[in-house]
Protein backbone atom coordinates (compact mmCIF):
# COMPACT_ATOMS: atom_id res chain seq x y z
CA UNK A 1 0.00 0.00 0.00
CA UNK A 2 1.56 3.30 -1.13
CA UNK A 3 -1.26 5.79 -0.45
CA UNK A 4 -3.17 6.80 2.69
CA UNK A 5 -6.68 5.43 3.14
CA UNK A 6 -9.67 5.97 5.39
CA UNK A 7 -11.18 2.67 6.49
CA UNK A 8 -14.84 3.05 7.47
CA UNK A 9 -16.23 0.40 9.79
CA UNK A 10 -19.87 0.14 8.72
CA UNK A 11 -20.62 -2.24 11.58
CA UNK A 12 -19.48 0.41 14.06
CA UNK A 13 -21.41 3.13 12.24
CA UNK A 14 -24.61 1.11 12.38
CA UNK A 15 -24.05 0.33 16.06
CA UNK A 16 -23.68 4.06 16.75
CA UNK A 17 -26.93 4.75 14.92
CA UNK A 18 -28.79 2.07 16.88
CA UNK A 19 -27.55 3.54 20.16
CA UNK A 20 -28.63 7.04 19.16
CA UNK A 21 -32.04 5.72 18.12
CA UNK A 22 -32.38 4.04 21.51
CA UNK A 23 -31.44 7.23 23.35
CA UNK A 24 -33.74 9.43 21.26
CA UNK A 25 -36.92 7.35 21.23
CA UNK A 26 -39.70 8.18 20.75
CA UNK A 27 -38.15 11.05 18.77
CA UNK A 28 -36.76 10.07 15.38
CA UNK A 29 -33.15 10.39 14.30
CA UNK A 30 -32.08 12.65 11.45
CA UNK A 31 -28.71 11.48 10.11
CA UNK A 32 -26.64 14.48 9.03
CA UNK A 33 -24.62 13.73 5.91
CA UNK A 34 -23.13 17.15 5.10
CA UNK A 35 -19.61 17.35 3.64
CA UNK A 36 -19.83 13.90 2.02
CA UNK A 37 -21.08 12.39 5.28
CA UNK A 38 -18.27 13.97 7.31
CA UNK A 39 -15.75 12.62 4.82
CA UNK A 40 -16.95 9.02 5.16
CA UNK A 41 -18.66 8.78 1.75
CA UNK A 42 -22.30 9.82 1.45
CA UNK A 43 -23.77 6.95 -0.52
CA UNK A 44 -22.39 4.18 1.70
CA UNK A 45 -23.33 6.04 4.88
CA UNK A 46 -26.88 6.76 3.73
CA UNK A 47 -27.37 3.15 2.68
CA UNK A 48 -26.12 1.88 6.06
CA UNK A 49 -28.30 4.33 8.00
CA UNK A 50 -31.38 3.50 5.94
CA UNK A 51 -30.80 -0.20 6.71
CA UNK A 52 -31.09 0.73 10.41
CA UNK A 53 -34.46 2.38 9.83
CA UNK A 54 -33.33 6.01 9.59
CA UNK A 55 -35.97 7.93 7.62
CA UNK A 56 -34.58 11.47 7.84
CA UNK A 57 -31.31 12.75 6.36
CA UNK A 58 -29.91 16.24 6.78
CA UNK A 59 -27.96 17.41 3.76
CA UNK A 60 -27.16 21.14 4.22
CA UNK A 61 -26.93 22.08 0.50
CA UNK A 62 -28.87 21.21 -2.66
CA UNK A 63 -26.21 19.05 -4.34
CA UNK A 64 -25.73 16.90 -1.25
CA UNK A 65 -29.49 16.67 -0.76
CA UNK A 66 -30.02 15.36 -4.28
CA UNK A 67 -27.28 12.76 -3.77
CA UNK A 68 -28.81 11.73 -0.43
CA UNK A 69 -32.23 11.38 -2.03
CA UNK A 70 -30.85 9.07 -4.72
CA UNK A 71 -29.06 6.92 -2.13
CA UNK A 72 -31.89 6.82 0.42
CA UNK A 73 -34.73 6.04 -1.96
CA UNK A 74 -38.21 7.53 -2.37
CA UNK A 75 -39.50 6.64 1.11
CA UNK A 76 -36.84 8.63 2.99
CA UNK A 77 -37.05 12.32 3.89
CA UNK A 78 -34.18 14.65 3.04
CA UNK A 79 -33.83 18.06 4.71
CA UNK A 80 -31.57 20.85 3.38
CA UNK A 81 -31.24 24.10 5.30
CA UNK A 82 -28.70 26.37 3.63
CA UNK A 83 -30.16 29.32 1.71
CA UNK A 84 -30.02 28.36 -1.98
CA UNK A 85 -30.00 30.04 -5.38
CA UNK A 86 -33.01 29.62 -7.65
CA UNK A 87 -31.35 26.87 -9.68
CA UNK A 88 -30.43 25.02 -6.49
CA UNK A 89 -33.97 25.38 -5.17
CA UNK A 90 -35.33 23.96 -8.42
CA UNK A 91 -33.04 20.93 -8.21
CA UNK A 92 -34.00 20.31 -4.58
CA UNK A 93 -37.72 20.65 -5.30
CA UNK A 94 -37.49 18.21 -8.21
CA UNK A 95 -35.79 15.70 -5.91
CA UNK A 96 -38.49 16.03 -3.25
CA UNK A 97 -36.25 17.70 -0.67
CA UNK A 98 -37.72 19.48 2.35
CA UNK A 99 -36.27 22.99 2.70
CA UNK A 100 -35.30 24.78 5.90
CA UNK A 101 -36.28 28.47 5.74
CA UNK A 102 -34.48 31.04 7.86
CA UNK A 103 -35.61 34.34 6.34
CA UNK A 104 -38.63 35.90 4.64
CA UNK A 105 -36.93 36.55 1.29
CA UNK A 106 -35.91 32.92 0.96
CA UNK A 107 -39.49 31.82 1.56
CA UNK A 108 -40.65 34.05 -1.31
CA UNK A 109 -37.89 32.74 -3.58
CA UNK A 110 -38.98 29.16 -2.96
CA UNK A 111 -42.55 30.05 -3.91
CA UNK A 112 -41.39 31.79 -7.08
CA UNK A 113 -39.38 28.75 -8.19
CA UNK A 114 -41.79 26.03 -7.18
CA UNK A 115 -44.70 25.59 -9.57
CA UNK A 116 -45.58 22.07 -8.51
CA UNK A 117 -47.37 20.63 -5.51
CA UNK A 118 -47.08 22.43 -2.14
CA UNK A 119 -43.40 22.52 -1.15
CA UNK A 120 -42.71 21.19 2.38
CA UNK A 121 -40.72 23.67 4.45
CA UNK A 122 -39.47 23.95 8.02
CA UNK A 123 -39.40 27.50 9.39
CA UNK A 124 -36.34 28.32 11.48
CA UNK A 125 -36.58 30.61 14.51
CA UNK A 126 -33.38 32.21 15.76
CA UNK A 127 -33.23 31.20 19.41
CA UNK A 128 -30.06 33.13 20.20
CA UNK A 129 -27.24 31.39 18.34
CA UNK A 130 -27.45 33.91 15.45
CA UNK A 131 -26.26 31.29 12.98
CA UNK A 132 -29.30 32.01 10.83
CA UNK A 133 -33.02 32.02 11.35
CA UNK A 134 -35.97 34.36 11.57
CA UNK A 135 -35.50 36.94 14.29
CA UNK A 136 -38.05 36.73 17.15
CA UNK A 137 -39.33 40.25 16.42
CA UNK A 138 -40.02 39.21 12.79
CA UNK A 139 -41.46 35.79 13.60
CA UNK A 140 -45.15 36.78 13.72
CA UNK A 141 -44.97 38.58 10.36
CA UNK A 142 -43.20 35.69 8.62
CA UNK A 143 -45.52 33.09 10.14
CA UNK A 144 -48.56 35.04 8.94
CA UNK A 145 -47.11 35.14 5.43
CA UNK A 146 -46.32 31.42 5.58
CA UNK A 147 -49.91 30.72 6.63
CA UNK A 148 -51.17 32.72 3.61
CA UNK A 149 -48.90 30.79 1.26
CA UNK A 150 -49.96 27.49 2.79
CA UNK A 151 -53.63 28.38 2.35
CA UNK A 152 -52.90 29.21 -1.30
CA UNK A 153 -51.33 25.77 -1.81
CA UNK A 154 -47.79 27.06 -2.48
CA UNK A 155 -46.10 25.56 0.58
CA UNK A 156 -46.77 23.22 3.47
CA UNK A 157 -45.26 24.28 6.79
CA UNK A 158 -44.39 20.82 7.99
CA UNK A 159 -41.92 21.78 10.72
CA UNK A 160 -40.34 24.39 12.97
CA UNK A 161 -36.71 24.12 13.96
CA UNK A 162 -33.62 25.87 15.29
CA UNK A 163 -29.98 25.47 16.31
CA UNK A 164 -28.66 25.84 19.86
CA UNK A 165 -25.14 26.63 21.02
CA UNK A 166 -24.66 23.58 23.31
CA UNK A 167 -22.19 25.63 25.35
CA UNK A 168 -23.99 25.92 28.68
CA UNK A 169 -27.16 24.45 30.13
CA UNK A 170 -28.43 27.93 31.01
CA UNK A 171 -28.08 29.27 27.46
CA UNK A 172 -29.59 26.12 26.01
CA UNK A 173 -32.54 26.30 28.42
CA UNK A 174 -33.20 29.89 27.34
CA UNK A 175 -33.05 28.80 23.69
CA UNK A 176 -35.48 25.97 24.38
CA UNK A 177 -37.94 28.38 26.00
CA UNK A 178 -37.68 30.69 22.99
CA UNK A 179 -38.26 27.75 20.67
CA UNK A 180 -41.36 26.57 22.51
CA UNK A 181 -42.74 30.12 22.46
CA UNK A 182 -42.17 30.32 18.69
CA UNK A 183 -44.01 27.03 18.12
CA UNK A 184 -46.94 28.18 20.25
CA UNK A 185 -47.17 31.50 18.38
CA UNK A 186 -47.10 29.70 15.04
CA UNK A 187 -49.89 27.39 16.11
CA UNK A 188 -51.93 30.32 17.38
CA UNK A 189 -51.61 31.90 13.92
CA UNK A 190 -53.00 28.80 12.24
CA UNK A 191 -49.98 26.67 11.38
CA UNK A 192 -49.98 22.99 12.31
CA UNK A 193 -46.33 21.84 12.26
CA UNK A 194 -45.91 18.13 12.89
CA UNK A 195 -42.10 18.07 13.12
CA UNK A 196 -40.22 20.10 15.73
CA UNK A 197 -36.46 19.79 15.99
CA UNK A 198 -34.01 21.75 18.11
CA UNK A 199 -31.25 19.42 19.32
CA UNK A 200 -28.13 18.21 17.56
CA UNK A 201 -25.68 15.58 18.82
CA UNK A 202 -24.74 16.68 22.34
CA UNK A 203 -28.12 17.89 23.59
CA UNK A 204 -29.92 15.14 21.71
CA UNK A 205 -27.89 12.44 23.42
CA UNK A 206 -27.94 13.90 26.92
CA UNK A 207 -31.15 15.90 27.47
CA UNK A 208 -34.54 14.37 26.73
CA UNK A 209 -36.40 17.68 26.99
CA UNK A 210 -34.61 18.93 23.87
CA UNK A 211 -35.57 16.05 21.59
CA UNK A 212 -39.11 17.01 20.58
CA UNK A 213 -40.02 15.03 17.41
CA UNK A 214 -36.64 14.74 15.71
CA UNK A 215 -32.96 14.90 16.69
CA UNK A 216 -30.27 15.91 14.20
CA UNK A 217 -27.27 13.63 14.80
CA UNK A 218 -24.13 14.54 12.94
CA UNK A 219 -20.79 14.08 14.65
CA UNK A 220 -21.97 11.55 17.25
CA UNK A 221 -23.28 9.17 14.58
CA UNK A 222 -19.75 8.87 13.24
CA UNK A 223 -18.28 8.52 16.73
CA UNK A 224 -16.86 12.06 16.82
CA UNK A 225 -17.22 13.34 20.36
CA UNK A 226 -17.74 16.93 21.43
CA UNK A 227 -14.70 19.01 22.38
CA UNK A 228 -13.97 18.89 26.10
CA UNK A 229 -16.40 16.06 26.76
CA UNK A 230 -16.07 12.28 27.13
CA UNK A 231 -17.62 10.21 24.35
CA UNK A 232 -21.17 8.99 25.01
CA UNK A 233 -21.41 5.42 26.23
CA UNK A 234 -21.50 2.85 23.42
CA UNK A 235 -20.47 5.40 20.77
CA UNK A 236 -17.11 4.95 19.04
CA UNK A 237 -15.22 6.37 16.07
CA UNK A 238 -16.32 4.64 12.88
CA UNK A 239 -13.19 5.32 10.83
CA UNK A 240 -9.45 4.73 10.94
CA UNK A 241 -6.99 6.85 8.96
CA UNK A 242 -4.03 4.77 7.81
CA UNK A 243 -0.82 5.98 6.19
CA UNK A 244 1.95 3.86 4.59
CA UNK A 245 5.65 3.89 5.47
CA UNK A 246 7.49 5.09 2.37
CA UNK A 247 11.08 5.52 3.70
CA UNK A 248 13.05 4.15 6.60
CA UNK A 249 16.42 5.25 7.96
CA UNK A 250 18.20 5.26 11.30
CA UNK A 251 16.95 8.70 12.29
CA UNK A 252 13.33 8.68 11.17
CA UNK A 253 10.51 6.93 9.38
CA UNK A 254 8.66 8.80 6.63
CA UNK A 255 4.97 8.12 6.07
CA UNK A 256 2.95 9.00 2.99
CA UNK A 257 0.50 11.56 4.27
CA UNK A 258 0.76 15.33 4.64
CA UNK A 259 -1.02 18.64 4.76
CA UNK A 260 -2.28 18.37 1.17
CA UNK A 261 -4.06 15.18 2.23
CA UNK A 262 -5.80 17.12 5.00
CA UNK A 263 -3.49 16.43 7.96
CA UNK A 264 -2.98 19.86 9.61
CA UNK A 265 0.69 20.87 9.65
CA UNK A 266 0.15 22.46 13.08
CA UNK A 267 -0.15 18.96 14.56
CA UNK A 268 3.58 18.34 14.04
CA UNK A 269 5.27 17.53 17.35
CA UNK A 270 1.91 17.29 19.14
CA UNK A 271 0.73 13.72 18.67
CA UNK A 272 1.73 10.12 18.06
CA UNK A 273 0.68 7.65 15.42
CA UNK A 274 0.04 3.98 16.14
CA UNK A 275 2.68 1.55 14.85
CA UNK A 276 3.38 -2.15 15.22
CA UNK A 277 5.88 -1.22 17.95
CA UNK A 278 3.58 1.20 19.77
CA UNK A 279 3.03 4.93 19.63
CA UNK A 280 5.59 7.11 17.83
CA UNK A 281 5.63 10.90 17.75
CA UNK A 282 5.13 12.79 14.49
CA UNK A 283 8.04 15.22 14.14
CA UNK A 284 7.24 17.07 10.92
CA UNK A 285 4.29 17.32 8.55
CA UNK A 286 5.06 18.34 4.98
CA UNK A 287 2.76 18.73 1.98
CA UNK A 288 2.71 15.04 1.04
CA UNK A 289 4.93 13.30 3.62
CA UNK A 290 5.39 13.30 7.40
CA UNK A 291 8.37 12.32 9.50
CA UNK A 292 7.92 10.05 12.52
CA UNK A 293 10.32 8.83 15.22
CA UNK A 294 11.71 5.43 14.15
CA UNK A 295 10.87 2.03 15.61
CA UNK A 296 12.54 -1.37 15.35
CA UNK A 297 11.94 -3.32 12.16
CA UNK A 298 9.89 -0.58 10.49
CA UNK A 299 9.33 -1.61 6.88
CA UNK A 300 8.35 0.15 3.69
CA UNK A 301 4.70 -0.57 2.97
CA UNK A 302 3.80 -1.04 6.63
CA UNK A 303 0.83 1.09 7.70
CA UNK A 304 0.50 3.32 10.74
CA UNK A 305 -2.78 4.56 12.20
CA UNK A 306 -3.12 8.33 12.40
CA UNK A 307 -6.40 8.05 14.31
CA UNK A 308 -9.10 5.51 14.99
CA UNK A 309 -9.40 2.06 16.52
CA UNK A 310 -6.28 0.91 14.67
CA UNK A 311 -4.19 3.48 16.55
CA UNK A 312 -3.61 1.00 19.43
CA UNK A 313 -4.97 3.33 22.03
CA UNK A 314 -8.21 4.36 20.33
CA UNK A 315 -6.89 7.83 19.46
CA UNK A 316 -9.89 9.79 18.21
CA UNK A 317 -10.17 12.73 15.84
CA UNK A 318 -11.42 15.08 18.55
CA UNK A 319 -8.35 14.43 20.71
CA UNK A 320 -6.19 15.55 17.80
CA UNK A 321 -8.43 18.52 17.07
CA UNK A 322 -8.23 19.71 20.67
CA UNK A 323 -4.46 19.95 20.34
CA UNK A 324 -4.82 22.69 17.74
CA UNK A 325 -7.97 24.39 18.98
CA UNK A 326 -10.53 22.99 16.57
CA UNK A 327 -13.20 20.26 16.49
CA UNK A 328 -12.99 16.62 15.50
CA UNK A 329 -15.29 16.88 12.53
CA UNK A 330 -12.96 19.42 10.89
CA UNK A 331 -10.20 16.82 10.63
CA UNK A 332 -12.54 14.42 8.87
CA UNK A 333 -14.21 16.84 6.49
CA UNK A 334 -10.89 18.34 5.39
CA UNK A 335 -9.48 14.96 4.30
CA UNK A 336 -8.71 15.02 0.59
CA UNK A 337 -11.31 13.29 -1.60
CA UNK A 338 -8.32 11.63 -3.29
CA UNK A 339 -7.75 9.53 -0.17
CA UNK A 340 -9.27 6.12 -0.78
CA UNK A 341 -12.31 5.28 1.33
CA UNK A 342 -12.60 1.58 2.12
CA UNK A 343 -15.58 -0.05 3.80
CA UNK A 344 -15.60 -2.96 6.19
CA UNK A 345 -18.42 -4.66 8.00
CA UNK A 346 -16.38 -7.05 10.12
CA UNK A 347 -13.09 -6.98 12.02
CA UNK A 348 -11.72 -3.56 12.81
CA UNK A 349 -8.64 -2.35 10.86
CA UNK A 350 -5.40 -2.60 12.79
CA UNK A 351 -6.82 -4.98 15.39
CA UNK A 352 -4.76 -7.90 16.56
Amino acid sequence: MTLPRLVVDLRRLRANIRELQRRSAPAEVMMIVKCDAYGHGLERVVTAAAAEGVRWFGAFDSATAVRARAAAGPDARVFAWVTMTRSEIAAAVRAGVTLGVGDADYLERIVEVNQRRPQPVHLKIDTGLHRSGIRPEQWTEVVRRAAELEAAGAIRVEGIWSHIAEVSDRDDDLARAAFRDAVQRAEALGLTPTVRHLAASAAGAARSEFRFDLVRFGAFAYGIRSVGAPPPDDIALASTLLAPVIRVDAEAVTIGIGSLDGLPSTLAGCFEVGTAAGARRVLRIGPTESVVRPWPRAAIGEEVAVWGPGARGELDATSLAELIGTVGEELLVRLSPLITREYRAGRRPGAG
